[in-house]
């Protein structure tokens, strides 16, 4: 399986048995399946969606929206829950905005599946963590 490390964009194969046993990057060391959101930027989120194995659910959000913050903690707790089945992403659409506009956000917050780099689903609103969690075990 390969993995996109979100510290140094390397891409990893990792044997799907050792999915469960914290895989690290061969390059920079950092944690290849973290129980957190991972930051992608402008640069980075191509690569990393389209190149990752697992499926990424993608928050494309804003630092000035209100549901976009008032959600950030749930998405972080679904981060922890899903992990290593699902990684977590946030894309900031202030900063990455041909991103965001290569899948037509209009609304944020947005959440989209992405299973190597195809989209699989999308839900607009902010959403609590167990509707989250739900969202993405549904979607798959």
């Amino acid at each position: 399986m390969n993995l996109v490390c979100s510290a140094c964009s390397a891409v990893n194969r990792v044997p799907d048995s050792k999915l469960h046993d914290k895989p690290v990057c061969g390059k920079c060391k950092q944690a290849l399946l973290p129980t957190r959101p991972i930051d992608l930027t402008e640069t980075s989120f191509a690569k990393f969606i389209a190149r990752t194995d697992v499926p990424v659910l993608v928050d494309f959000w804003a630092p000035w929206c209100g549901p976009c913050r008032m959600m950030a903690p749930a998405f972080a707790d679904a981060a922890a829950q899903l992990s290593p089945r699902i990684i977590l992403a946030k894309l900031d659409t202030e900063a990455a905005p041909v991103a965001a506009s290569q899948f037509a956000i209009t609304g944020i917050p947005t959440m989209i599946l992405f299973q190597q780099g195809t989209e699989v689903s999308r839900q607009s609103g902010a959403l609590n963590a167990q509707q989250i969690v739900q969202f993405a075990n549904t979607a798959k």
